[in-house]
């Protein structure tokens, strides 16, 4: 069947049309980031609060509610709305910073992102606006009060949507052609009663011109008879482009500049400022929002009483065409992009039940509309700009300060565009697996722009994110690599060889970064630091160990194993095309024979990090005077190592006579000079599997996994342990140090208590340990058999546990028979509405005994994946 959708992403591949140059790249929070921090302490919450955000011009960037930009984020359009109420016009997401939290930060709206297709041909956001005065006061003061224990006070608690006194507000994109964007905006009032609403769709340029020197400023102008209302746009850097909308009651044009005066007590140079409109609309007062007939933003206003359970609907066009009737074909235009949308994700997984087609098409809608685009030149931002007064100098050697190679131009995958409006390198890697069931392409170029000279570092390492470039992130770009040379395989029937070698010579560069920096031993075991597991160890590991000693870590070393596995993976992949890189194939098999060496040796010292009686791995910390001991946490730190496996078929082997000489070779010298064989299974004419952990191992690790008194839980794999519901202590240096069992929001303050390792579910560490199983259950058959869970004479093997895991992580998001999800658990009442029952969010992680959602509510970014585990189901 004819794929209209999939033609567009092959017109753009091709560069037949540039399907990609507009797109919901306009971020949803600008304000409170590192970008637009210019504060010497680096305290970027406070030095651009969300207070100044209406009335003071970004320097990244711009922000907006169900927004679109250009690519490069010049023209900007999103919506403002005021109910008559609220002390200041809804024109972006309210939120808690991290220091107003009592766990963080954390948006406080309700929103949903229901459509988006890989070309944006089609895109659809639900925002839920109250009738009633936005609580911003209340939700800050009632979360202050509250300690580290509490549940967060969100929207849902504070009553304001009580007796559905709200509007549904639907923005929709359908795209004309590749620069031509029409906007349909639907605005419900789901209460019983006639209520007032404010509607201003907005054009925004982005202000370069008051930091830098431009050409010429950009102006948007009207034009138009008063049957045909337009503006002109005439943008040095995009070209020129109409904006066509329905009559409305006045046209505001203002400049996107600060208002110095209000914020500074500055004198400002004219009195057009970017907040004009919003003083205009809660004032009532239009005449110098109305005066001019040009600016830099530009608004038309729509007042309208809408009646109970009516909709109201407005049309708008962005083209470059000039258009005599531009709202002619505009349904048309519509319900054929709907149709292409349902098409595209139909094919996806046809056989998934209506629950999980949903839930899948929001995922992959999420993942989508949190493509934003990401400005960030550390060198510019350090000196500061021409016109401008210069940054305080302490920033000189603050905050990424040694990152000054780094600039970022792009658009790219944001883990959540109000909490996370930053790239994180290992949560991409993830979403770039899930992008490449629907954008291949996209997947791809993500993970190269990581390897690009003005991305990673000179000396080799990755960036991890804006708060910190130089904290240490998890090394899966390898293994995101293949998971998208897989999927795009599996799609198209080719094998993208040229792609795998891009990403095979730059991730050497960074493998070798790692080996350099991170093993200070170099005895193959990896003290990574902070890993991305915030929390789950009894202290801050990105800030060194107490004491002065160093922590030999199980993760970090497991991270290392996959990383060697991932790339011994690629170079034979590429060498059965190019065989020079057969000898790549040996360095990374040797690389992974040490580190598995390193892991498993089995000696005397009472500190090893293998406990045989116990059956775990745990973190070996070694102090100056030399003395070790092992932090017995139970946690998915230790259970990582059965993530490093790879098993490579007899006829891949036969292929490569070299390396499976050198296979051999390594086979009997080290066994016959080291106290322990890592090459698990291999004879002459068969199979090879590679795993981290021998069988014995693996066995007891796996028992663990699966026993409901410590990882598994009803809804996946927790990360620490239930045995520690009892908290694990140790002393240190004099100083006693806990973790306990915490299932939901995390109860300490380490990075800001806005996520938790110690006991609720993450999606991508689940992911990875469904897919290890099934690398096991290739090599194995039905050898490995396991009770699921354990200690319930239900034998399963390790595709069948795979698959059990999906579907209990799938089940969170699902409707139970009585029509709840477990992931809306505390407001179970709001989702019984018709209104709200079909729609799902996607958290950063999951309570560990209900499922509940937890921490960022849009992190559709590496969530997404549940979208990966419905697909791979049904693919089965």
């Amino acid at each position: 069947m004819k794929n209209p959708e999939k033609d567009r992403l092959s017109q753009q591949q091709k560069e037949e049309k540039d399907w990609l140059k507009w797109g919901p790249y306009l971020s949803e929070r600008q304000w409170g980031t590192v970008r637009e921090d210019y504060s010497a302490g680096g305290d970027a919450w406070n030095y651009f609060p969300h207070d100044h955000a209406r009335s003071r011009a970004f320097r990244w960037g711009e922000d907006g509610i169900a927004g679109i930009s250009d690519r490069y984020c010049n023209m900007c359009f999103s919506i403002g709305l005021w109910n008559g109420k609220d002390p200041i016009v809804k024109e972006r997401l309210f939120g808690l910073t991290g220091p107003q939290g009592n766990h963080g930060e954390d948006v406080k709206e309700l929103y949903y992102y229901l459509e988006n297709t890989p070309s944006h041909s089609y895109m659809k956001y639900l925002y839920k606006y109250s009738q009633k005065a936005y609580p911003y006061n209340q939700l800050i003061e009632e979360n202050q009060k509250r300690n580290r224990k509490e549940l967060e006070y969100e929207l849902l608690d504070t009553g304001i949507f009580d007796d559905n006194t709200y509007f549904d507000v639907s923005t929709e994109y359908a795209k004309g052609d590749e620069t031509d964007v029409l906007i349909k905006i639907t605005i419900t009032n789901r209460s019983t009663q006639a209520a007032p609403i404010t509607l201003l769709p907005q054009m925004v340029m982005r202000n370069h011109w008051s930091f830098k020197e431009m050409s010429r400023k950009p102006v948007i102008s009207k034009k138009g008879l008063k049957t045909n209302p337009f503006v002109e746009i005439d943008h040095p850097y995009v070209g020129k482009y109409n904006l066509y909308f329905q009559k409305a009651a006045h046209l505001f044009f203002t400049e996107n500049e600060t208002n110095r005066e209000k914020l500074y007590q500055d004198k400002n140079d004219h009195p057009y400022k970017k907040d004009v409109f919003n003083d205009a609309v809660c004032t009532n007062d239009f005449s110098l929002a109305t005066k001019n007939s040009f600016g830099t933003k530009f608004a038309p206003l729509y007042q309208e009483i809408i009646s109970g359970g009516e909709s109201k609907t407005f049309q708008l066009r962005l083209t470059e065409e000039t258009l005599e009737s531009p709202f002619s074909d505009f349904d048309s235009i519509f319900e054929a992009r709907q149709k292409e949308c349902e098409l595209f994700y139909n094919n996806i997984a046809p056989k998934a039940s209506e629950d999980q087609k949903n839930i899948l098409k929001q995922a992959f809608a999420g993942l989508l509309w949190t493509k934003q685009y990401y400005n960030y030149e550390v060198e510019r931002w350090l000196e500061g700009d021409s016109k401008t007064t210069p940054p305080p100098q302490q920033r000189k050697n603050g905050r990424n300060s040694t990152w000054k190679t780094l600039r970022n131009h792009d658009v790219l995958s944001m883990p959540d565009a109000w909490e996370y409006p930053w790239y994180a390198a290992w949560d991409s890697a993830f979403h770039c697996a899930s992008f490449a069931s629907i954008d291949p392409e996209f997947a791809k170029e993500q993970l190269l722009l990581f390897t690009k000279e003005w991305y990673m570092s000179p000396n080799g390492q990755i960036p991890a994110y804006e708060w910190n470039f130089s904290d240490v992130n998890p090394p899966v770009q390898a293994w995101a690599t293949l998971q998208i040379y897989s999927t795009d395989k599996k799609i198209t029937g080719e094998p993208d060889i040229k792609f795998l070698k891009r990403m095979f010579n730059k991730l050497s560069l960074n493998f070798n970064w790692w080996v350099n920096r991170l093993d200070r031993n170099d005895n193959n075991v990896f003290q990574g630091g902070f890993l991305g597991l915030d929390n789950i160890g009894v202290f801050d590991r990105s800030h060194g160990v107490p004491g002065g000693g160093f922590l030999d870590q199980v993760d970090g070393t497991a991270w290392m194993a996959l990383y060697s596995l991932n790339m011994l993976e690629m170079s034979l992949r590429i060498a059965e095309h190019d065989d020079s890189y057969e000898d790549m194939a040996t360095k990374y098999f040797g690389h992974f024979v040490f580190i598995a060496e390193a892991l498993n040796k089995m000696d005397t010292d009472k500190a090893n990090v293998w406990d045989d009686i116990e059956g775990f791995f745990y973190d070996r910390l070694t102090l100056p005077d030399g003395q070790s001991t092992t932090i017995k946490i139970r946690s998915i730190a230790g259970m990582l190592s059965l993530a490093a496996v790879l098993t490579i078929k007899k006829s891949v082997l036969d292929k490569f006579p070299r390396f499976k000489a050198s296979i051999l070779w390594f086979q009997k010298y080290r066994a016959e000079n080291l106290k322990y064989e890592v090459i698990q299974q291999y004879e002459a004419d068969g199979d090879l599997l590679l795993s981290l952990v021998p069988k014995d191992r693996m066995q007891k690790l796996v028992t663990t996994l699966l026993d409901e008194n410590e990882f598994l839980s009803e809804y996946g794999i927790r990360s620490l342990s239930k045995i520690h519901e009892k908290a694990y202590q140790i002393k240190i240096a004099g100083v006693e140090y806990s973790i306990d069992y915490e299932p939901a929001e995390s109860t300490v303050p380490l990075f800001g208590g806005n996520s938790n390792w110690r006991g609720p579910i993450w999606m991508p560490m689940n992911y990875l340990f469904i897919q290890a199983l099934r690398e096991y259950q290739w090599y194995s058959g039905n050898d490995f058999l396991f009770e699921y869970p354990t200690g319930s004479n239900k034998l399963l093997n390790l595709k069948q546990v795979s698959d059990e895991l999906s579907k209990r992580l799938i089940h969170m998001f699902e409707k139970d028979e009585k029509g709840n999800r477990a992931i809306n658990k505390n407001y179970e009442k709001y989702y019984q509405d018709p209104h709200f029952k079909d729609l799902v969010l996607y958290y950063e992680y999951f309570h560990g005994e209900n499922g509940r959602g937890l921490g960022a509510s849009h992190q559709t970014g590496w969530t997404a994946l549940v979208a990966n585990l419905i697909e791979q189901l049904e693919q089965d």
